[in-house]
């Protein structure tokens, strides 16, 4: 009998004690994360989307031979991203008899992702899941911490729990795959972690910008690896966001808003929080915190990637105040915003000049 033995994977680890996964990155590794090692029970539910699938799909299923493998494929794109979305998963679950010891996979970008570990946490009040993520953004940013959720249309991800998978598999080789435009919209959270954490990867991406965006394997590797690294360090010291998990919000108050004003899925999350950005920076530039040169480096990274660097021009200052009025990081009636203190320190705060922010609210008329 031929025995094939697979290459045991490296994996990072988000340590939060009993509730600790691994993170496993490279190129072409879906097929050697031992996946069923993270599997509980018998029964697994694969959610994806239609795009994703006749790509990926049965790569996975090939490994799950011994599994009651069922399949849940979800319509594209942020614009359903809502409950009624989840119920097919829960429809599902259901008419598959799946139990408390089924296991949910999401083999998909943020929006798959997110959604699918947000069923995990309802169905039979929790049961396992996967993290597989196949867009840049997903594997840097959602897949990560147990955030999971839906948008409502006053505003998104307001709908939602912190409930962390059994493992996730980020697989670079899924990226050959990927339109250029969702590449770009990844970037700009890889660009984040320079700017909130780590000033050497903000130089180390500035650097490298042109080769990321070629797809280059290695740097490609190390951009990601390095983003998952600071998250979960993060995560494991803050894993409901009391504190320092809040700095993974930069750019994301003024980029929800953007994307909630043109309509979930008209700019990609990416390009939001992209636009975003260059706004926390240019009020933490008024208000005398960073150089103009910062500001002006992030701009110029973004455009190599080709991401906005300003807002759409059809919203105003009034439209971002009202539905930054409805972010998740409102206290008592109060905006707080992520801005940059220096490079590789971000700050929460609430105290800062109301006329200095209606300037860089305007920065795009």
């Amino acid at each position: 009998m031929n025995v094939v033995r697979r290459k045991r994977l490296d994996a990072l680890k988000v340590e939060l004690g009993d509730r600790s996964y691994p993170i496993f990155i490279g190129e072409n590794i879906l097929t050697q994360s031992n996946i069923a090692d993270y599997i509980s029970g018998i029964q697994v539910m694969v959610v994806s989307n239609e795009p994703i699938a006749p790509l990926h799909l049965q790569a996975l299923i090939d490994q799950l031979v011994d599994f009651q493998v069922d399949q849940v494929l979800l319509p594209d794109g942020e614009q359903f991203k809502t409950l009624a979305s989840v119920e097919l998963i829960f429809d599902q679950l259901l008419e598959k008899r799946h139990n408390r010891t089924s296991t949910l996979i999401a083999l998909g970008g943020g929006v798959v992702g997110d959604m699918t570990g947000f069923a995990a946490a309802c169905y039979q009040r929790g049961v396992n899941f996967i993290q597989i993520p196949t867009t840049l953004l997903s594997q840097v940013d959602s897949s990560v911490g147990g955030k999971t959720g839906v948008n409502h249309p006053l505003g998104k991800n307001m709908v939602g729990a912190f409930y962390q998978p059994q493992a996730v598999v980020a697989d670079i080789g899924f990226f050959s795959t990927l339109a250029k435009r969702e590449v770009a919209a990844g970037i700009s959270e890889v660009v984040k972690y320079g700017l909130i954490y780590d000033a050497d990867f903000f130089v180390w991406l500035e650097n490298n910008m042109q080769a990321i965006v070629n797809l280059d394997s290695q740097a490609m590797t190390y951009a990601v690896r390095r983003s998952c690294e600071i998250k979960a360090q993060v995560v494991a010291e803050d894993e409901t966001e009391q504190g320092i998990r809040a700095w993974l919000n930069l750019g994301h108050t003024f980029g929800h808003a953007i994307e909630t004003h043109q309509g979930y899925g008209n700019w990609l999350h990416g390009e939001a929080v992209a636009a975003g950005t260059i706004m926390a920076l240019d009020l933490s530039c008024r208000l005398g915190w960073i150089s103009e040169e910062l500001l002006e480096r992030t701009k110029a990274m973004f455009k190599v990637a080709g991401l906005p660097v300003l807002p759409p021009e059809n919203m105003t200052e009034d439209d971002f105040i009202q539905l930054m009025s409805v972010d998740k990081k409102v206290l008592e009636g109060k905006i707080r915003l992520v801005l940059i203190k220096e490079l590789g320190r971000a700050i929460v705060t609430d105290d800062f000049d109301h006329a200095l922010l209606k300037q860089t609210l305007a920065i795009a008329n």
